[in-house]
């Protein structure tokens, strides 16, 4: 390869919303040098452009949409994006960056004690990392350095840093330890972190008050770079959770970013639309579904148990007298139990893809005592599928997808026998669904699927068609793409895109992996200089 690659006859968005009569795009060393007239062909082969080389590689676009790599802005890839299974469903969605260390638990800062509590806590959701095993945001960002065919972004996750400082206590920091805290956070960022998460639904993260979450907040802002939260709740503890964040938001000045947002679209909007308005700088991302996937553990035990600590968990779980504890908690989840569904149940496989009643049916136990059992087999390495309350309506999904301090997120597992579809189907049924139907132009399908996400993490040169920008590029065929996973067949890949660059590289040709490794640990803009994401 010759490091020029002449994409020819693409169709490029319009900020009007039209597209583009057919162009060339000249990719010389990983950037869009130029874009010209597509030149004329005699049907045996490409036309040689002027000032091109002769034996420049050329994409053959036919007249397919280009858009710039998709950034999927909240994903559980760290470890995942190493498997050539996951690679293929990224790709084939457009997907050329993703942004990990979500919800406030993932790899790195950490020593190996930290390493072995994240990746067991959170085994399900984030897998284990091949090669790291505890050391610094830097370390863990160098892993991705040419050997995976995307670009990997991460975020210094607050619960790791506060398992670092405080162990797996349950209790407020003190100032002493907050301060360590903030010490730790500025050297990840020094490290190339492009900004900090919460998950404050999950622990430690639940112990947290707002005088710790500030200062944290506080360290992120004056680089420019974004808080980003697993709210302490969802759906009708939305708008509750969003009053908490803006008040860190107003006492730190931090732009905020809320993972996952879902619930009902009018009274959250109007929250959001609120903070935006009084010059708060609030960006979410959603994904176009109505199920969720988490832990089996945060979705069905009380933050009361040690769920930092899988052993004493486990070990609280088989004590008689929490069982008693336990009876009154279970019985106001009566309305969970049918939406479950088990994704991933490691020694238990055979539970994968089946419903809680089914298993319970099964085992011939209750679904509170399938729960624990569950729980204390895998020692809390259990994930499921569950059906979110009726306030996650599709057409509240879709007014969250419309606004303009939305983007996307997959919040993409992909371990287990059964994950949730969303890993391999996000970015295509948003594609589908929304540009199909015309609520989006390609305009606006490349603000939300890039260029919202690369502001919002400084990510410099992405998510455009321009001269200069990085040549991450996805070739979008309109009449085909869509989402083909599934409950049922969740591993189904994607169609409709074929061709994608990365760096200039191609990474998939025809639909195919192309064994091309041109990935990066991405790093933001210089401190202070990452823009605002509002646009």
């Amino acid at each position: 390869m010759t490091g020029t690659i002449l994409v020819r006859a693409a169709r490029v968005p319009q900020r009007d919303g039209t597209l583009s009569e057919p162009v060339d795009l000249h990719v010389v060393r990983g950037r869009i040098a130029t874009i010209t007239g597509t030149g004329a062909s005699d049907g045996a082969g490409p036309a040689v452009e002027p000032g091109v080389e002769p034996d420049t590689e050329v994409l053959d676009a036919g007249g397919r949409v280009v858009l710039p790599g998709f950034v999927d802005a909240h994903t559980h890839a760290e470890a995942a994006v190493f498997e050539q299974d996951v690679q293929l469903a990224m790709l084939r969605q457009g997907i050329t960056t993703v942004v990990t260390g979500q919800d406030g638990v993932s790899f790195a800062p950490s020593d190996r004690a930290t390493y072995d509590w994240a990746s067991t806590y959170f085994a399900a959701i984030d897998g284990v990392h091949p090669t790291f095993a505890g050391g610094s945001v830097g370390d863990l960002l160098g892993t991705y350095h040419r050997t995976v065919p995307v670009n990997v972004a991460y975020l210094a996750p607050h619960g790791t840093l506060r398992y670092r400082v405080l162990g797996a206590a349950q209790r407020p920091a003190s100032d002493a330890e907050i301060a360590v805290m903030v010490g730790l956070l500025e050297q990840a960022m020094d490290d190339g972190a492009c900004g900090l998460s919460t998950g404050l639904e999950y622990v430690p993260a639940v112990y947290a008050d707002e005088r710790e979450l500030v200062a944290l907040a506080k360290v992120v802002a004056a680089r420019g770079l974004p808080h980003v939260s697993h709210m302490r709740g969802y759906e009708d503890k939305g708008v509750a959770a969003l009053d908490e964040l803006m008040r860190i938001a107003r006492a730190s000045d931090v732009a905020t970013h809320v993972s996952h947002l879902h619930g009902p679209a009018r009274e959250l909007l109007e929250h959001v639309g609120g903070a935006r308005a009084a010059g708060r700088d609030v960006t979410y991302d959603s994904y176009p579904y109505l199920r969720g996937c988490s832990i089996l553990s945060m979705v069905t035990l009380p933050p009361s148990l040690p769920l930092a600590d899988a052993r004493a968990t486990v070990d609280a779980l088989r004590d008689p007298a929490t069982a008693v504890r336990l009876a009154e908690h279970f019985a106001g989840l009566t309305d969970l139990w049918p939406r479950i569904t088990f994704a991933s149940v490691p020694g238990m496989e055979w539970a994968e893809g089946r419903t809680l009643p089914d298993v319970a049916a099964r085992l011939g136990l209750s679904a509170p005592d399938t729960v624990v059992e569950v729980l204390t087999a895998t020692e809390l390495r259990a994930s499921c599928v569950f059906a979110q309350p009726p306030t996650n309506s599709p057409e509240s999904v879709r007014t969250l997808a419309g606004h303009e301090a939305h983007l996307a997120g997959s919040d993409a597992i992909y371990w287990g026998g059964s994950p949730h579809p969303r890993g391999w189907g996000a970015f295509a049924r948003l594609l589908d669904e929304h540009v199909r139907r015309g609520s989006w132009s390609w305009w606006d399908a490349a603000e939300h699927l890039s260029a919202r996400a690369a502001r919002r993490f400084g990510l410099a040169d992405r998510g455009r068609i321009a001269p200069g920008a990085v040549a991450d590029l996805a070739l979008v065929d309109p009449g085909r793409v869509r989402d083909e996973a599934t409950y049922e067949a969740p591993r189904t890949p994607a169609v409709g895109i074929e061709d994608v660059l990365v760096g200039g590289v191609p990474v998939l040709a025809a639909g195919r992996l192309t064994g091309a490794t041109p990935g990066h640990g991405l790093r933001p803009a210089a401190a202070g200089s990452a823009a605002r994401a509002r646009s």
